[in-house]
């Protein structure tokens, strides 16, 4: 119903925040200005023991600032009364003395036949506990104590009953307690038929049954699963009524919220032996859908319970396919702090096999690997699939694209692009370092019998580092050079951990359609890492650096650099591959002549360009001057020769 303009603000003067938060705390006298209105304690909403509950008395105001709750004294009242709005407000102007303003007759109405359904409701909760007290519901105890390892009290506490087998069990018991037969139809608890002479008959029969109650506590509805192996339906709800509306309705709804507001997690179960079986095994926030995929109400009944509720279906195809229809519902819903994690059985299994085959120590540690949305988003759309053509690569990256903006939150739609931009590089470039024969193995094998210290002198590490350094150096400079060079850069292999790092994420950046500026490029690579990076003494002295306007000098430094790191590489490897081949112990003879080999590599490395005519070498398209390529051609002599006196 509405309320007249400034009823509600009349009601939030004459109502002391602080008298109706006392009934349900005890402030800290020590922490708390009475005279000021500033009153402290422990919150209500979670379990604490220090004061982190706020309530500002003269603004009306509370907040908690370790569990986050808000509000005024009508949130107050509805979040610990489970009430509604209009139930809360109804209090509250009880309290103060004000007169609710007369509603209109046909919302009277509705609440006042909604009051007589909730009666017959619970009239029908006694009839089926009764019933599962008696000889004729034996199998369905033995099914519930037996298979499903409930003891009475849970039974007790979940309030679970049985329908008897047969046409007007409840029809008859309800009716003979003057129960009207509209109600009775109304409520979902019985249905017409032109059979039996035309008497309504019982909506669950021979069914175990459970109730569904909302978050005040009213029993709408009713579970019923069927004790017959033969039924059609395993698993019936009551029909939609003025009470019930199962796309709006979660199983366990009101203590999974109290149980989450105490800091437990929010599980999102199949169905009510699940809840049942969580709640029994400590895991309390745990609710279901009912007989149908989760909703959109059902999602935002709970993100009102908690910011992130973990997803725990069955792991069969039936489950993950649930999972993925999650997904696609969920996505445009998403707001900033509120998401959904997906914790997956193990196949073939249900949480309560889990429970009951591992405990709740290994639901939990299932619960811990949850993973977030943007992964199983992901998982969906690669797993079990191929991409290796380009055709195959756009076909995913069109398909991600188009649920990406489903999304309507720009913020987060930016951070699910960066996501599925990373995951996607891993997919297509995974980390492969370079060998001279193919193998993926970043330290060249050698022989126990020769000094390894011959064949890779101490100065090519440095030297290759240093390389490595200018290039990456020069290319954050330029960016527009970066694509330019992208395949070398992938082919790539960076001794220093922190370059390969750069390189990386450089390459993740170039994936992009549009790759950033130098500004945008140096803030994604991280200030720390370019800081150093540039803090290296020598690329202070690189023109390349000195004169970042000058394109082409930088595009000719990076192939420069490049052409060498790829011929000193080159020459590492054939002194590496000779190492291997040659068999048996090294002698005397074979050591100095790969010794003089490898000080006549350093000697190329280090000095300096007497003859500045180049030469092309092999087809890798390095290119060195006279004096490296004469020291190139006597190290393969002496290798060769080395290799023919084994």
């Amino acid at each position: 119903m509405s309320l007249p303009p400034g009823f509600l603000d009349e009601l939030r003067t004459r109502t002391s925040l602080a008298q109706v938060v006392g009934r349900k705390v005890m402030w800290d006298m020590r922490k708390s200005n009475q005279g000021k209105g500033d009153m402290w304690a422990p919150c209500p909403f979670h379990q604490e023991k220090t004061a982190s509950f706020h309530v500002d008395d003269r603004k009306g105001y509370y907040y908690c600032f370790g569990c986050h709750a808000k509000g005024d004294a009508i949130s107050f009242v509805r979040e610990t009364e489970n009430v509604d709005f209009m139930e809360a407000v109804e209090i509250l102007a009880r309290e103060s003395g004000m007169q609710i303003p007369a509603r209109d007759p046909q919302a009277r109405e509705k609440a006042d036949r909604r009051s007589e359904l909730a009666d017959v409701m619970e009239q029908a909760v006694q009839f089926f506990r009764l019933q599962m007290r008696t000889a004729i519901a034996a199998p369905a105890r033995e099914y519930i104590e037996r298979k499903r390892g409930l003891d009475a009290q849970a039974q007790e506490r979940f309030e679970i009953g049985f329908a008897p087998d047969g046409w007007q069990n409840l029809w008859d018991h309800l009716r003979a307690k003057g129960v009207a037969e509209d109600l009775i139809i109304e409520a979902g608890l019985a249905k017409p038929s032109t059979r039996q002479g035309g008497k309504p008959y019982d909506t669950f029969r021979n069914r175990i049954i459970f109730p569904i109650r909302d978050p005040r506590g009213r029993c709408i509805a009713f579970g019923g699963r069927a004790m017959d192996p033969n039924d059609n339906a395993k698993y019936l709800n009551s029909p939609e009524t003025l009470l019930f509306d199962k796309s709006h309705t979660l199983y366990n709804h009101g203590p999974a919220r109290e149980a989450a507001g105490k800091g437990q997690p929010l599980i999102v179960a199949e169905g009510y032996m699940d809840v049942i079986a969580l709640s029994e095994a400590g895991f309390g926030a745990a609710v279901a859908p009912l007989g149908t995929a989760i909703t959109e109400h059902q999602i935002q009944l709970l993100w009102r319970i908690a910011d992130e509720p973990i997803i725990a279906l069955d792991g069969d195809r039936a489950g993950l396919g649930a999972a993925h229809r999650v997904i696609d519902l969920a996505l445009p819903l998403l707001e900033a702090g509120k998401s959904l994690r997906f914790a997956l059985m193990p196949e073939g299994k249900d949480p309560d096999d889990v429970l009951r085959q591992g405990g709740p120590g290994a639901l939990q540690t299932l619960l811990d690997q949850a993973i977030p949305m943007v992964q199983l988003l992901w998982q969906r759309e690669t797993e079990g699939r191929l991409f290796d053509s380009p055709e195959r690569k756009a076909a995913l990256d069109k398909a991600l694209r188009e649920k990406i903006k489903l999304i309507r939150d720009p913020s987060i739609r930016q951070h699910y692009g960066a996501a599925i931009k990373d995951m996607r590089w891993r997919l297509f470039n995974p980390r492969r370092p370079w060998t001279p024969k193919g193998k993926y193995s970043p330290v060249p094998q050698v022989q126990t019998g020769t000094k390894s210290s011959l064949l890779v002198a101490a100065g090519d590490a440095a030297q290759d580092h240093l390389r490595e350094a200018v290039i990456l150096a020069v290319l954050i400079s330029h960016p527009d050079l970066a694509r330019e060079f992208e395949g070398q850069i992938e082919a790539m292999h960076c001794l220093d951990p922190d370059h390969d790092a750069l390189r990386n994420r450089m390459l993740r950046l170039l994936a992009d359609d549009t790759p950033p500026g130098s500004e945008a490029m140096a803030a994604m690579l991280g200030e720390a890492a370019l800081e150093k990076l540039f803090a290296q003494p020598h690329l202070t002295i690189i023109p390349a650096l000195r004169r970042p306007g000058d394109i082409d000098l930088a595009r000719m430094t990076v192939a420069e650099e490049l052409a060498k790191l790829d011929a000193n590489r080159g020459l590492q490897a054939e002194i590496a591959e000779a190492a291997e081949d040659l068999s048996g112990p090294a002698n005397e003879a074979l050591t100095w002549r790969l010794g003089q080999a490898a000080e006549a590599h350093n000697r190329a490395a280090h000095g300096t360009r007497e003859d500045k005519t180049e030469f092309d070498l092999g087809d890798n398209g390095a290119r060195i001057d006279r004096r490296e390529k004469d020291a190139f051609d006597a190290l393969l002599d002496k290798i060769n020769y080395a290799k023919r006196q084994r």
